[in-house]
Order: structure tokens, then C-alpha cells, then sequence
């Protein structure tokens, strides 16, 4: 009988342990924002639907970086660190820092994650922008940090000094420039001030996912005059890598160890790693992809103008549009004629996100758009209720 306690007991602690360790992990989870969407219970968008609800490109990945993916998949069962290393000293040379000061990872979001748990607590916010990209105050919940948003300006701008002035405690700073989901910019100017005016020992967390849309200058520039600055690089946007996932962080060694103490390190796929070199080496990539996007959104902002709809103007492959109705009805009616937009902020409950597409789609886009909003949708009908991830609805 005695024995039998004991392996009963023994039991119960392993229990305990593993679901602990399996809630820390839940805790700790990366939220990416087709996680967000889902949270929203957004249409599901299927393959041969206009799908520009994601912020993703359809191009998808350039003719270099298909090839090369092609080329190493006999290869996909190593590890190639070399490949890696060969990578980051690649990307660091072009941007024009030293490669200990660059990280690779499976896609922005976890650097962004990362920062977060790294430089923020109960005695340190996180701040942001309201409307933002939300998955930073998602890890601000999983480090009992306060969660601080902060509107935009009239010209949808990061609002700095009103950031600084609301969190005197703040450990990180999160400014995504161009912004997501307005596609509006914080200026250089901006950033610096941030950065010389900040509570002593946060962190300006930039994220410039979008930067390649636009002609704005970068912030790695500050990276090498050794401010509290970490900047954030993905291949899912204009590079068209989204699913590939490839990202990388910029910033002293010393803020870049603080990363890798939460994540990190971790073999990457030798294929994300593979198109995303070929990618940078097509020195025409950038340039013309930028052209294709401003052509196309200028075009669809024309229509919009012309027909007496309402929109944020943008500067990169996503806009805000004013539905002057709930978004989400508008999301619904959109969904039945097969084109798919999205997603929504509490802030602005009228407005939902567009993803710049092709101009197929977008010539899709538009004539859906002309049909449902001249179609009398019932109030309330189309709103179901927001899911949430872990229990967590977006901070108040």
C-alpha cells in the first residue's frame, strides 16, 4: 500500500510539472498575425479567393529565390550553419553593420517577442501605438508587463513625446514605421527623439517590416552610433517569404545576447535561408517590387477617390479603409464574393485593413467592394463574438 502511494504521489508531481511546463509554454507563445485574424474569427481565405486580408505579397518569392530553394532541398536534411553565417555576414554588409550585431530568425515576430519578455516586467511597460501591430502586447501579458497604447497623431504618426510623457516606467518602446495596419510613417527625426529623450535603460524597439515599400531612410543608421535600438527586418513582405519565414533583428551584441537568452540560436531552415540570399543578391528586386506596389495602391486610391470612399493614405502594401459602418459586416458581405479583407482595431471599429494585391485582384476588390456596399446588410447580424488567444483579448 505504501508503495502504491508513493508511485501515486510520484505521479501527481510529474503531472504538475508537465502541465506547468505546458502552461509556461502557452504563456510564452510567439502570436503572428494569422494567430490575430483567428482571433477575430475572420472568413477562412481559400486558395482561388482574392486573399488580401494578410498583408502578404502575391508575388510570393522572386524567380533567384525559387531557384535557389530548388537547388538546396537535396541538402534540406542538414543543418548548413555555414549557410547561415554566410547569410547574416551578407545582410549586415548591406545594411553597413558589423554581423555580431545582426540575429536571424524564423520571421520578425519572434525577435519582436523576444525584445518584449527581454526588456519588460511589472516595474517596466511596454508601449505602443493605437491602432498597432498587436502581437508585442501579447508578450507584454506573458511578462506582467503594463500595456500602454498610445493614439497616433492627426497624420497617423507615432505620437513620441506623448509615449514617453504616458510611461515614465517603460522598457520598451515599439514603433513599426511604416505602420501596421495604416501603412503611415514615424520619421527619422522622430525616432531620434525617442531615443534621446526615453526613460533611462528602455529599449526603442523599431520595427520596419514595410520599410522596402516606401523611401523613408531606415533606422540601422542609429544601430551603429550604439543607441538603446533594436530594429526588425522580415522576408515576408515585400521579398513575398511569408511562409518561407525568415526575419532578423539589428542592435548592439550586448541587447542582441538579451534575445538569445529567450530564443534563438536554433537552426534555421536551410530553404528560408537559401531564397532570402538569393533575394538580397537580385539587386533589382527591391526597386521594381516598390514600383509594382505604389503603381497598383495609387491606382486603387484613385478609384477609391473617385467613387467617395474614405481611406488612410498609405505608403505601403496595406491600407484603412472607412466602411462608415462596422467593419465587420463589410469583412462578412466581402467574403461572399470571394474576396477577403480584414482585420479590425477596437479604435476604429468603422475601419478594416486592405492588403495591396495584384490588379486583378484589386479590380476584384473593387467591383465586390461597389456591390456590398450598395447592398443594406443588418445591423449587428454579422458580428460574431471575438475569440480570444489563451483567454487574452487585446489590452484595454
Amino acid at each position: 500500500m505504501a508503495h502504491h502511494r508513493s508511485l501515486n504521489s510520484f505521479s501527481r508531481r510529474s503531472f504538475l510539472q508537465v502541465s506547468s511546463a505546458a502552461s509556461a509554454a502557452l504563456a510564452l507563445r510567439v502570436v503572428t498575425e494569422p494567430m490575430l485574424a483567428y482571433a477575430q474569427e475572420l472568413p477562412y481565405a481559400p486558395v482561388g479567393g482574392v486573399r488580401i486580408n494578410a498583408n502578404e505579397n502575391p508575388l510570393g518569392p522572386c524567380a533567384a529565390a525559387r531557384s535557389a530553394v530548388a537547388a538546396i532541398m537535396p541538402e534540406a536534411g542538414r543543418y548548413r550553419f555555414r549557410l547561415t553565417e554566410e547569410f547574416v555576414g551578407l545582410f549586415a554588409q548591406g545594411v553597413g553593420v558589423k554581423a555580431d550585431h545582426v540575429r536571424i530568425f524564423a520571421g520578425s515576430t519572434e525577435p519582436l517577442h523576444y525584445t518584449v519578455m527581454a526588456f519588460t516586467s511589472p516595474r517596466a511597460s511596454y508601449v505602443t501605438a493605437d491602432p498597432g501591430y498587436e502581437a508585442g502586447m501579447y508578450a507584454a501579458k506573458s511578462s506582467g508587463a503594463r500595456v500602454v497604447k498610445v493614439p497616433l497623431t492627426k497624420t497617423h504618426a507615432h505620437d513620441v513625446r506623448a509615449m514617453i510623457a504616458a510611461a515614465p516606467d517603460a522598457g520598451v518602446f515599439y514603433v513599426c514605421s511604416p505602420n501596421n495596419p495604416t501603412g503611415t510613417l514615424t520619421s527619422h527625426s522622430d525616432i531620434e527623439y525617442l531615443l534621446q529623450n526615453k526613460p533611462k535603460g528602455s529599449i526603442v524597439l523599431v520595427d520596419e517590416a514595410y520599410i522596402h515599400f516606401c523611401n523613408a531612410p531606415s533606422a540601422i543608421d542609429l544601430v551603429t552610433s550604439g543607441h538603446d535600438l533594436i530594429v526588425l527586418r522580415t522576408f515576408s513582405k515585400l521579398y513575398g517569404m511569408a511562409g518561407l519565414r525568415c526575419g532578423l533583428a539589428i542592435g548592439r551584441p550586448d541587447l542582441m545576447q538579451k534575445l538569445e537568452d529567450y530564443g534563438g540560436g536554433n537552426p534555421m531552415p536551410v530553404t528560408a535561408v537559401a531564397a532570402a540570399s538569393a533575394s538580397l543578391k537580385d539587386t533589382r528586386l527591391v526597386a521594381e517590387r516598390k514600383r509594382i506596389n505604389a503603381d497598383i495602391r495609387e491606382e486603387t486610391f484613385q478609384w477609391l477617390d473617385r467613387n467617395g470612399y474614405s481611406y488612410i493614405p498609405s505608403v505601403s502594401n496595406c491600407f484603412m479603409l472607412d466602411t462608415k459602418r462596422p467593419a465587420q459586416e463589410v469583412i462578412a458581405a466581402m467574403a461572399r464574393q470571394n474576396v477577403f479583407i480584414g482585420r479590425i482595431w477596437p479604435l476604429m471599429p468603422t475601419y478594416t485593413r486592405i492588403t495591396v494585391g495584384t490588379r486583378e485582384e484589386m479590380d476584384q476588390f473593387q467591383v465586390a467592394l461597389q456591390k456590398v456596399m450598395k447592398e443594406s446588410v443588418t445591423v449587428g447580424a454579422l458580428q460574431p463574438p471575438l475569440r480570444t488567444i489563451d483567454g487574452f483579448i487585446l489590452p484595454a
